[in-house]
């Protein structure tokens, strides 16, 4: 008796699962793939009307994972202490319990479920989702095949897709506050979502007056780094380090029209959660 199997790719908003789900339908027609977003409510705009391009061009719905206790919820139960690096509870919470949530009775009935996660060829796997269960696969299709950051930027450009709108201020998706933002990309959601930075201080200075360890961006609150001088400063530290990487950097005569610097690059080894910015 041959066991069921199932397929599945987890899409973030972002750009390497975008291009992923558009590799896989080029070069995989006939497999049968469901698409899923987990979606915690404090998403961009711009990751919503991306994500509506790319049901468009998938010619089927994604499904969506909503949780039933959304961000707010979790907080209260953590204390209001703010998610970070060292405590990932949103990721946790919000983003692999619905995943395996969904899960769990299909696994339990003997199917074969295959994961496909976009980790490129020019990054490390980091931490990813780790299969628990035997007959939970989890396949590197870019990894496997050598497709880097360019790679991904060509698929969605051919696709006729192109980029979300968001990457234009910001190096990943995700939820309008998240703590891997560096500060440039904060000041632009000042500038851009203004009423979603409004809500993001609130709920650090709730945190803060709760006793939390942590503010959202290390070392300052948003408070501090929205006032004039200190974002005048921000700005014109991002340009010059802009200016300084592009000065490094080597052309690429057969990839002429792709910018491969992104805001990553400025700051140092990035920082992400494959989870939830892929």
């Amino acid at each position: 008796m041959i066991s069921a199997e199932k397929h599945v790719l987890g899409l973030s908003g972002g750009r390497d699962s975008a291009a992923l789900a558009i590799y896989m339908r080029h070069n995989y027609p006939d497999l049968e793939i469901e698409y899923f977003y987990t979606d915690t409510g404090k998403e961009l705009p711009e990751v919503y009307e991306f994500l509506g391009k790319l049901e468009g061009f998938l010619g089927q719905p994604i499904l969506r994972l909503n949780p039933d206790r959304d961000f707010d919820y979790w907080l209260k139960q953590y204390n209001n202490f703010l998610p970070s690096a060292q405590t990932r509870w949103c990721t946790r919470q919000l983003k692999l319990k619905p995943f395996e949530d969904w899960l769990k009775p299909i696994l339990a009935s003997g199917t074969t479920v295959h994961s496909y996660v976009a980790i490129r060829s020019d990054e490390p796997y980091r931490e990813g989702y780790s299969a628990k269960q035997e007959n939970l696969k989890i396949h590197l299709p870019f990894k496997d095949k050598g497709i880097d950051k360019a790679a991904v930027i060509e698929l969605l450009e051919g696709s006729g897709l192109g980029l979300p709108k968001y990457y234009e201020w910001r190096s990943r998706s995700g939820c309008t506050f998240c703590f891997y933002q560096q500060k440039i990309e904060w000041i632009r959601l000042k500038d851009r979502h203004p009423d979603a930075f409004i809500e993001a201080m609130a709920y650090e200075k709730t945190a803060v007056a709760n006793g939390s360890p942590f503010t959202w961006s290390q070392g300052e609150s948003l408070e501090e780094m929205s006032k004039p001088d200190r974002v005048q400063q921000i700005k014109e530290d991002y340009e010059k380090r802009l200016l300084r990487v592009s000065s490094k950097k080597r052309s690429n005569p057969l990839r002429p029209e792709i910018e491969l610097i992104d805001i990553d690059e400025l700051y140092g080894q990035p920082k992400f959660c494959v989870t939830c910015h892929k």
